[in-house]
């Protein structure tokens, strides 16, 4: 017994040295990182939902059936089976060891076996799963191939042999007189284990007990420091990565850090981020808690279209160069050579688990290393259309956009390095306060096809006027979108919804400018609108540009501009449901909507459009495979509506070939971008006499009687 004791606790305190270290020394990297105060201050009720949802719940992963359903019974099969932990290590010291109160319930005994179970079937779909895509060897010589499939298959191997020496140490254990194991046959695993080592009578099930009792010991520590090395550093860390995720449910506003407020700049002043040190303790924990899992690059729209940007490759490369910097972020540039040494050398770094950073006791600190181009290639950081699927579908809340517009903004505020082709589009923004550069003198040409007068608001909005209509800069300018924001304004007029304009007042809400990382042009932007509404005195606005309705509903209050803002479909929803609009039967078709990424994705504005074509007696609706908060991308925006598309296929040749493959006749949208995008496509594809793009305000007007333009 004291052998069995001092086995058991000197391998135990031996690894629990090892892992402790290690998290100690993350924990010190981690925090590290720049900080993040609005990360501290979260209210208590949306992090406690998020950790029922996401890490009890495995929201996310559930939505991949099979290997979410396995991946939920191993997390739940080893929360369970803390139960057996505690049991193995009483064992040590006492052999009939069981838990106060519950040790002897058969219950108990039942959910352990059954979970042990579940541990091993799940184990059985991640192997058939991971033998089943295994990429070939041109995929794994490539830059793009990322995941780690030795440490996958260790790790599988780890948790077969937790699993397999429990279920045989407690089979021998019910062999042993006396017997050790109260649990009957409701243990159906362990007495299935039992029943086989039973010819080996009591003596030597007395010994396989014990060897397996110190094996799954064994194994338990060394699966502890494994983890504690490798990238399912994610069993421990995304619990807390996504209690201080702020958006457990849509993207909204991007993160604002405190050094971004251009109004209170210093010579020492650095917006965004151009080395690995630039980035919040947050983001930080974003990177070390990576699972490699690929379900963000599996919903790209870039790396769809064979662009080179996948989510899973940024932040892995982030990680990678995080650790490979350790020695410089924890003891700084100008600290003594023995000093980094020493640090750095009780941290041996697995290669692509955790890191490049060199090993040995004598090493300098390393030179920073610029993210962009070292790290992060220019056409993966400007590929991104923001869209926030990567996020969406994140298991651990990792914020990809956050960190992807960060260093955008080092680039385009530091470095003035940005695409060509965005030049002219942020002079004609800043000069002309619209992206084409077309003047506020056109802001109220749309207003010329209208039977009806839209006041335009010179001082104060009267008090009779319900809601401020906000145009947008594509509503107002491009041909098309135009014809959207016609038709909402007739049926606001319509169903007796008071509305006025600011005409010329009205400027870009800065999106473009925030999405391609000029941030100091979008706040100038944004302050001055804020400045105009607040002189006006609107509360109430209506968007019909989910750019815009985003950027004054989520990103104004952080500079002081706080309004009710509503998108037009959700107001022409609240208008049908109310009876104040009643589609008619002027339109008998199929059609297909189409989720703009601002206002699904970012606000979660799903039901209201469709509920609106719903109420079409002659729609039928059908949606495509990729809908809802899975939707595709257009590809217009991070303002990628004004860079060229030059590598791969275009995203809105991609999202269009499946609107068209469902058979509609109308691809319906509530996003001008979408609009403009989409109809692009169906002209390039040649379907333009057969599919038409229509914003839901146009369907339901050409529903009225009003021909759709």
């Amino acid at each position: 017994m004291v052998v069995r004791i001092a086995i058991g606790l000197a391998v135990t305190a031996v690894c629990l040295a090892v892992a402790g270290r290690r998290f100690f020394w993350i924990s010190r990297l981690v925090r590290s990182g720049q900080p993040a105060p609005d990360r501290l201050t979260r209210r208590v009720e949306p992090a406690a939902h998020a950790e029922v949802t996401e890490v009890a719940g495995q929201r996310k992963l559930l939505k991949w059936t099979v290997p979410g359903i396995a991946h939920f019974f191993t997390m739940w099969g080893f929360t369970i089976l803390l139960l057996t932990i505690i049991e193995a290590y009483g064992a040590l010291f006492q052999p009939t060891f069981h838990i106060p109160g519950i040790g002897t319930s058969p219950v108990v005994g039942f959910i352990e076996d059954f979970f042990a179970v579940a541990v091993l079937v799940a184990l059985a779909v991640f192997t058939v799963i991971r033998i089943k895509n295994a990429p070939g060897r041109r995929e794994r010589a490539s830059r793009f191939y990322g995941s780690h499939t030795t440490a996958a298959w260790i790790t599988l191997l780890l948790i077969f042999g937790v699993i397999a020496t429990l279920l045989l140490y407690r089979g021998a254990q019910i062999n042993t007189r006396p017997r050790q194991f109260p649990y009957d046959n409701w243990a159906f695993a362990s007495h299935a284990i039992g029943a086989g080592l039973s010819g080996l009578g009591a003596g030597v099930n007395g010994t396989l007990a014990t060897t397996f009792l110190l094996l799954n010991v064994a194994v338990i520590s060394g699966f502890l420091v494994f983890v504690s090395y490798s990238k399912h550093l994610h069993i421990f860390l995304a619990p807390f990565n996504i209690a201080f995720s702020r958006r457990p449910r849509a993207l909204g506003a991007l993160d604002k850090t405190p050094d971004m407020d251009m109004e209170n700049v210093s010579e020492d002043t650095v917006f965004g981020a151009g080395f690995i040190e630039h980035f919040t303790w947050k983001q930080m924990l974003d990177f070390a808690t990576c699972t490699e899992c690929g379900r963000c690059q599996s919903v790209c729209p870039a790396w769809a279209t064979g662009k080179p940007l996948s989510p899973k490759l940024v932040v892995m490369g982030l990680r990678d160069n995080m650790f490979s910097s350790a020695t410089r972020l924890l003891v700084g540039a100008n600290s003594g050579r023995d000093g980094a040494a020493n640090d750095q050398a009780g941290e041996p770094a697995v290669r692509g688990q955790a890191g490049d950073a060199a090993a040995g006791a004598a090493v300098a600190v390393a030179e920073p290393v610029p993210l962009v181009p070292q790290v992060i290639d220019p056409d993966v950081l400007w590929s991104c259309t923001t869209c926030g699927a990567c996020v969406e579908e994140c298991p651990v809340d990792i914020e990809h956009v956050d960190a992807i517009v960060d260093m955008r903004r080092y680039q385009v505020l530091m470095e003035s390095s940005f695409p060509s082709e965005s030049g002219l589009m942020l002079r004609n923004l800043e000069n002309q306060g619209d992206p084409w550069g077309l003047g506020q003198s056109k802001r109220t040409e749309w207003t010329k096809a209208l039977d009806f007068e839209v006041p335009v608001v010179s001082g104060t909005i009267p008090e009779d006027v319900e809601y401020l209509y906000w145009v947008g800069c594509a509503g107002a300018l491009d041909e098309r979108a135009r014809k959207q924001v016609q038709a909402t304004a007739r049926l606001l007029h319509r169903a007796g919804v008071s509305f006025a304009i600011l005409g010329p007042k009205e400027s870009c809400s800065g999106d473009p400018a925030r999405r391609i990382g000029n941030e100091y042009l979008y706040q100038e932007q944004a302050r001055a609108n804020i400045a105009t509404l607040d002189g006006a005195g609107v509360k109430k606005i209506v968007a019909t540009c989910p750019h815009c309705f985003n950027t004054i509903k989520n990103e104004y209050p952080a500079l002081g501009g706080t309004y009710e803002v509503v998108h037009h479909a959700q107001l022409l929803d609240h208008l049908v449901r109310t009876g104040r609009l009643t589609p008619g039967g002027g339109y008998r078709g199929t059609v297909t909507y189409h989720d703009p990424c601002y206002l699904g994705r970012h606000n979660r504005v799903f039901d209201e459009p469709r509920t609106v074509i719903d109420a079409i007696p002659g729609a039928n609706s059908v949606e495509m495979r990729r809908c809802r908060e899975r939707g595709f991308c257009c590809g217009a925006g991070g303002s990628r509506m004004w860079m060229e598309e030059n590598i791969g296929t275009r995203v809105n040749a991609e999202r269009t070939a499946e609107a068209l493959g469902t058979g509609a006749d109308v691809v319906s949208t509530a996003c001008p971008y979408c609009m403009i995008m989409l109809d692009d496509a169906v002209r390039a594809s040649g379907k333009e006499d057969d599919v038409r793009v229509l914003d839901v305000a146009q369907l339901v007007e050409e529903s009225m009687g009003q021909p759709a333009g």
